[in-house]
């Protein structure tokens, strides 16, 4: 068992730019309603990311398919972890016909990982995909994919529905995946993004911030995603869910997204999204 630690008193307090709206609104209010409606997950409320307020005020929600429950213990998601016993094939469905009602014109959907089942859930992602775009043929799409334990047969199962964009976050840098992503593979992750690229999509990736990480090693993941084929990179800060969750080690400036957004941009990458607050589906509409 992995022990997490704690934040200290003097890292509590945040920091002024870290400020977010409150939820309100028509349009925040129609959102909630048809997620309810619908029985759907969205990755806004599992996630207890800072910009549902902004997101769903817009009228857009990233949703999150094949149940609310992860086979993955990340050490900084709050997403619950366990063993889902069934998942919904109507799912996909339901889905489309909410993002139809919304009138969603860049739909951004994600999913928790089902490693349990033999096909890692890529039937029901391909099925959602392809569901979407049948109901919604104006709709584009951005899909955030976990990496089907390097099964790339059921990757190409994914992306061959021709999504607009396919995202993979690597979510730190190396030297910290243990800690941060027990389960995951660093290379396995790059190696993903590369064969996307390959297959002709347009490729993402996000990196959470204030995890330890030094400057340089933040120059480094750049690198290899570049290296590997990655057109659109997310750089946020990172902020615990809850006390049970890593802590936060540093609090990055707004000046110093600036400078990681101008390195980015020079180092090759076609667009990069770097502030505080910005998550993975953030301004997702843009990296079009």
């Amino acid at each position: 068992m992995i022990e997490l630690p704690v934040l200290s008193e003097a890292r509590v307090k945040k920091p002024s730019w870290l400020k977010v709206k409150l939820p309100t609104g028509e349009n925040y209010r129609k959102v909630r309603a048809l997620v309810d409606e619908y029985k759907l997950h969205t990755i806004c409320e599992s996630g207890n990311c800072p910009n549902m307020g902004e997101c769903w005020g817009e009228g857009t929600a990233t949703f999150m398919i094949l149940g609310n429950i992860c086979t993955r213990s990340c050490s900084f998601c709050a997403v619950a972890t366990g063993r889902a016993q069934t998942y919904d094939l109507d799912e996909p469905k339901r889905v489309a016909e909410a993002i139809k009602l919304m009138n969603v014109k860049h739909a951004v959907l994600t999913s928790v990982n089902r490693d349990e089942l033999p096909d890692k859930g890529a039937k029901v992602w391909a099925d959602t995909i392809r569901m979407v775009k049948e109901m919604n043929p104006n709709t584009t799409m951005e899909t955030l994919i976990p990496d089907f334990l390097r099964k790339w047969d059921l990757l190409y199962q994914v992306i061959d529905e021709k999504p607009e964009v396919v995202s993979h976050n690597m979510e730190t840098v190396p030297r910290l995946y243990r800690k941060v992503r027990p389960q995951a593979k660093y290379e396995r992750s790059l190696e993903q993004i590369k064969l996307t690229k390959e297959r002709g999509r347009r490729t993402k990736s996000g990196v959470m911030l204030g995890l330890g990480e030094t400057e340089a090693e933040v120059f480094e993941i750049m690198d290899d995603l570049v290296a590997h084929g990655c057109d659109v990179l997310t750089l946020g800060q990172y902020l615990q869910p809850t006390k049970m969750h890593i802590a936060v080690e540093e609090f990055i400036t707004p000046e110093q997204f600036d400078y990681y957004k101008q390195v980015g941009l020079a180092k090759g990458f076609k667009y990069v999204e770097s502030g505080a607050l910005v998550r993975s589906s953030y301004h997702a509409e843009k990296h079009i």
